[in-house]
């Protein structure tokens, strides 16, 4: 890993959503994105599916000092956009994205939170470099919900629990990646990738990856949607 990690001269940008969902961009985000890149190149064979996530393709631990410089970024740079006070855990990990929509289950067809199940004392960010210079494999969608409360939480028990056609049949979602809005999420924002971006947000606003061209997906490095995503979990201000 490279010494000096982050670009000082990158900008952090506000990507306003509405009046209450931003996400930051920052371009040009490292000094030296392609040894981030080469890394998990040559660590093609070490990639794999993890069975607690619901992420629809392959991740390879970061390395300890790469987590450790990206933590250090958001800490001095970037928590004071959030109700954060202080990381108590920090989740880094490259990622690709590689399934095919047919082999998709129904709570990879919507978007999701992060910090689902997350104590309240406790709020989560995220962020995503993106590490592929095809930007037409897609960059990171965001939703808010048209239903209630309850209604939402039935939709994402049922899409973890029912068999696909079930889940279909009751909500009217197919299989495949989600784009649009549709008649329980609103989409309100789109990020386009970019190689070398880095975008952090909120973990409790609904997300999901763009894939507008699942044929492009490769669980190669080199082609595919080779990704940095790091999950922060801090203590909330106090009120």
């Amino acid at each position: 890993m490279p010494a000096r990690l982050f670009n000082p001269n990158a900008s952090v940008v506000v990507e306003k959503f509405d009046d209450s969902h931003f996400c930051l961009v920052i371009d040009d985000a490292l000094l030296e994105p392609e040894k981030l890149a080469q890394f998990a190149i040559d660590r093609h064979g070490n990639f794999s599916a993890v069975d607690s996530s619901f992420y629809p393709g392959v991740s390879l631990p970061s390395p300890r000092e790469l987590t450790a410089g990206v933590t250090e970024f958001f800490q001095w740079r970037l928590r004071r956009y959030f109700d954060a006070r202080r990381a108590v855990s920090v989740l880094c990990r490259y990622s690709m994205v590689t399934l095919p929509p047919q082999a998709l289950r129904p709570i990879q067809w919507i978007c999701h939170r992060d910090d689902s199940s997350l104590d309240a004392r406790l709020s989560m960010q995220a962020c995503v470099l993106y590490l592929f210079h095809d930007h037409s494999l897609g960059g990171t969608n965001f939703y808010v919900p048209e239903r209630t409360k309850l209604e939402i939480d039935a939709l994402f028990m049922d899409a973890t629990r029912v068999a696909a056609e079930i889940f279909t049949a009751k909500y009217g979602i197919k299989a495949g990646y989600m784009e649009n809005s549709n008649a329980h999420f609103r989409r309100i924002g789109e990020v386009a990738a970019k190689w070398n971006r880095l975008i952090f947000y909120d973990g409790a606003m609904l997300h999901s990856s763009a894939i507008t061209i699942p044929d492009k997906l490769s669980n190669d490095p080199n082609a595919g949607r080779l990704t940095l995503n790091g999950f922060f979990t801090s203590r909330r201000h106090l009120k």
